[in-house]
């Protein structure tokens, strides 16, 4: 695997879970407000060796919960299922950031994972728009995918999972937000996360666009939407704003 980093300890990657996290090369989304731009190129080969990685958790066992497997877009790359395989083995437990662009590799992971967040960028209609990249049905095909492990596989233990859409002003997302509420609830998301996009290590396009919002209205629509998503009736809503 093209490894891109790699950090020691994280509280925030993986919701109530002391987890390292290992940043995987490469996305085929072109998110506009991406903080992580330099590692989106595919090209570009790894800086960090797996057995860096398993050395540190060789290091922290009792001491970690487990790792997270990020990027860029982890299941691009082909060796994440038996990095996630070699993670259980060591005692250590699998999550998993995805934006669900690769619901076959999804699907080889799954049994192997103990937590997912997965973003829904948009509306299925609106992907190429919100990612430069028409990727919507497989992305809702993977949602559809990661409730279907939460809720049936007893055998492998349960799957915890986090859906968070990500908004700023003039996303998709932004304005059918209400309308995005309706269809995650209507494919029983219990989980979700609404996370205002922030500025910092974005594309200079990105900062540049933010300078031109208007704040007063952004608050006012900011406010909507966790209004909209507090009362939507998820087991659990949390709201991460700038």
């Amino acid at each position: 695997m093209a490894i891109a980093g790699l950090v020691p300890l994280s509280t925030v990657d993986w919701p109530g879970k002391l987890a390292a996290v290992v940043f995987l090369q490469g996305c085929p989304l072109a998110c506009p407000y991406c903080q992580n731009e330099a590692i989106l190129d595919p090209k570009v080969p790894g800086a960090v060796p797996w057995s860096q990685v398993e050395a540190l958790l060789a290091r922290r066992a009792g001491l970690l919960d487990g790792v997270v497997l990020t990027g860029g877009e982890a299941l691009r790359q082909a060796g994440v299922v038996d990095a996630a395989r070699r993670v259980r083995e060591m005692g250590f437990g699998v999550g998993l950031h995805t934006a669900g662009a690769y619901p076959r590799a999804l699907a080889k992971i799954l049994p192997h994972t103990d937590w997912v967040g997965i973003d829904v960028k948009a509306m299925p209609d609106d992907y190429a728009a919100a990612t430069g990249f028409g990727a919507g049905a497989k992305a809702w095909q993977s949602l559809d995918a990661v409730l279907e492990a939460s809720a049936e596989r007893a055998d492998v233990g349960p799957l915890d999972y986090e859906v968070r859409t990500t908004v700023y002003p003039g996303a998709p997302a932004t304005e059918r937000f209400e309308e995005l509420l309706g269809e995650l609830r209507a494919r029983g998301v219990r989980n979700f996360a609404l996370q205002e996009a922030r500025t910092d290590g974005t594309p200079v396009a990105f900062r540049a666009q933010a300078l031109a919002w208007d704040r007063r209205a952004w608050a006012k629509r900011l406010a909507e939407m966790v209004d909209a998503a507090s009362r939507a009736g998820f087991e659990s809503f949390e709201a991460r704003l700038a």
